[in-house]
């Protein structure tokens, strides 16, 4: 059996093979009113399609759980029951075709009010544009044309770990599957972890126990009220890719000892976003052996994403052991049916909707 069309079982969901959508921000949404932060017709489109192109698991993108927690002003957001509803006609259609659905819920912390990437170079907008002040962990902007981040007070930050415990029990009522807590690329969650971007002197910043307190923190208002019986995922970027005074792989390595631990069941593994600038060895698959050194070291289950493009290679790194299902990105945006020609490439069964079995 390909070891890519095998299911795979966490907790008491299972997945119909290993061929997995990583989360991919569409800057879709409605930007104001009452339908600010709404999935619409472009959004059901677009998850439906990969669904019907045979992907075990679809992540929604990031998903906002707060206004100010949004990447740009287009972004989904989570934080009202009228969100929730409009995503649970996506979650409807994915569970009929046979897709588990997940949705990963997030705050882009300084990198927050920036546009969307085809507008304006994904550059800031201001208060003219729907815009607003971002926060972070310390006053350090993420690069020369940002704003400097308000603070977050201790309060403030309590307030955003009960904006995700909220942001969960909306993704349940939706009828997702998993949920993850995106604590990669430079929002807000990775800028407390990296030294490079917190800069506290409190019990959120300094020490490696101090600089996970927030993460840990959100990860256990997240299990708290998800279900025990439902996977819980955590994204992180397994290095900030300097030479020093970053988050790094054996940073990654002990933090996924302290996830399991909290009750996460899978990490999502990449890298970097949180230093503008900084140069990354890109290649096919280059981020594995970040995903390979979790998985080995910790027994924590991996998905491993980038830069994965072609069936052989991404049974060679299941066949491997290297992860436990790979998540695709780009690829998937290029080819939703990804699934169904890789199934045909490796000889694999694969359901197929009764529509396309002529044409597959």
């Amino acid at each position: 059996m390909s070891a890519l069309f095998e299911p795979y079982t966490l907790r008491s969901v299972t997945f119909p093979n290993r061929v997995w959508m990583a989360p991919m921000c569409q800057y879709s949404a409605e930007v104001f009113g009452p339908n600010a932060g709404v999935a619409g017709d472009w959004h059901f489109a677009h998850y439906g399609a990969r669904a019907t192109g045979g992907t075990g698991l679809v992540l929604v993108e990031a998903t906002a759980v707060s206004p100010e927690g949004r990447i740009s002003p287009a972004d989904l957001g989570i934080w009202n029951d009228a969100q929730a509803e409009a995503l649970a006609r996506i979650t409807a259609y994915l569970k009929a075709r046979g897709t588990v659905p997940g949705i990963q819920i997030a705050h882009a912390g300084r990198k927050a009010s920036t546009d969307r990437p085809w507008q304006n170079r994904g550059g800031p907008v201001g208060a003219d544009e729907h815009g607003w002040q971002p926060v972070g962990p310390s006053p350090v902007a993420f690069r020369d044309d940002h704003p400097v981040p308000t603070e977050l007070t201790v309060d403030r930050i309590h307030e955003i770990v009960g904006q995700f415990a909220d942001a969960a029990r909306r993704a349940l009522a939706a009828g997702f599957e998993v949920v993850e807590v995106h604590g990669a690329h430079g929002y807000l969650i990775h800028e407390f972890l990296s030294p490079h971007s917190n800069k506290r002197t409190d019990a959120y910043g300094g020490s490696y126990e101090n600089r996970t307190r927030f993460a840990l923190e959100v990860v256990d208002a997240v299990r708290a009220v998800w279900p025990e019986d439902k996977p819980l995922f955590f994204r992180i970027s397994a290095t900030d890719w300097l030479d020093d005074g970053g988050w790094t792989a054996d940073d990654t390595v002990r933090f996924a000892r302290d996830l399991k631990a909290h009750g996460v069941d899978l990490l999502d593994v990449s890298s970097g976003a949180n230093v503008s600038g900084v140069k990354i060895p890109v290649g096919p698959g280059y981020q594995v052996p970040f995903a390979a050194r979790v998985k080995n070291e910790t027994g924590l289950p991996v998905a491993a994403v980038g830069l994965i493009t072609d069936a052989r290679q991404a049974e060679k790194i299941l066949g491997n052991g290297e992860a436990d299902a790979v998540l695709l990105g780009r690829e998937l945006l290029r080819n939703p049916s990804w699934a169904l020609h890789a199934a045909r490439e490796l000889d694999a069964d694969i359901r197929v909707p009764n529509q396309y079995a002529w044409a597959i």
